[in-house]
């Protein structure tokens, strides 16, 4: 809708995403909650999505598009394994927890796997989304990317700390020791969003191939009305 204004804007709009990515995880990294380390790091996981819309190129948006649907799937499973904790022991303090895949193995495995596709790993979801818009921001600076980049490994820092302090690790609380696992309701709706997680990060096809002609014209009247815009800027002074 307003080409001149995108292009004007978007240099400040990779840097507020870089300060977004960086700072939050950084915030993410000193947090004794749970929840509250989780809602950092998809604050962080955001910056992604607006610093690959702004790239205006293919990869950039189909990164962001991708993005949010996978982080949608990723951070809602995330928050509702901290719900299942919090259920039992009523409280979200990371240090109230410790060494329960000895009890609790079925949760482990799908918080590993929420995890894992919040860290980026190929072959989750979220390993496409973060690419392709890590991509898209090579191809218009590659400092920005480089600063994005550092994203992904304080992201991997903070998620892999959190889950081998609440999993791994001695049992220093009784009672999260005697935690139970997973009821069936509970699994019930753990295995559609880690079937997606997995499937959307071996099969990313399924939501490019029908974003890809949106995406396309999106750009292509992007360019057209700057093009537009050039026209009618070299115009004027002629007409006068």
């Amino acid at each position: 809708m307003l080409p001149d204004a995108t292009e004007f804007f978007a240099p400040m709009i990779y840097w507020l995403s870089i300060i977004a990515i960086i700072y939050t995880s950084l915030v993410a990294l000193v947090q004794e909650d749970m929840k509250k380390l989780i809602a950092y790091s998809s604050v962080a996981h955001m910056g992604f999505v607006t610093l690959g819309i702004f790239t205006l190129t293919a990869q950039g948006i189909q990164g962001g598009l991708f993005q949010m649907i996978s982080h949608g799937l990723i951070s809602g499973a995330l928050f509702l394994c901290v719900g299942v904790v919090y259920d039992r022991l009523h409280t979200r303090e990371i240090g109230k927890y410790g060494g329960i895949v000895r009890n609790m193995p079925i949760y482990a495995t799908f918080f590993m796997i929420f995890m894992l596709g919040s860290v980026g790993l190929p072959g989750t979801s979220g390993f496409v989304g973060e690419f392709l818009s890590l991509i898209g921001a090579f191809r218009v600076d590659t400092m920005v990317a480089l600063f994005a980049t550092s994203g992904v490994i304080l992201g991997a820092t903070y998620m892999l700390i959190l889950y081998r302090r609440v999993v791994f690790g001695p049992v220093t609380n009784p009672e999260a020791g005697e935690m139970r696992d997973l009821t069936w309701k509970e699994k019930i709706n753990f295995i559609p969003l880690a079937v997606l997680v997995l499937w959307l990060g071996v099969f990313p096809s399924v939501v490019l191939s029908r974003t890809q002609p949106s995406v396309d014209q999106l750009i292509i009247q992007y360019e057209n009305g700057l093009a537009k815009s050039e026209a009618a800027t070299i115009e004027e002074p002629a007409n006068d």
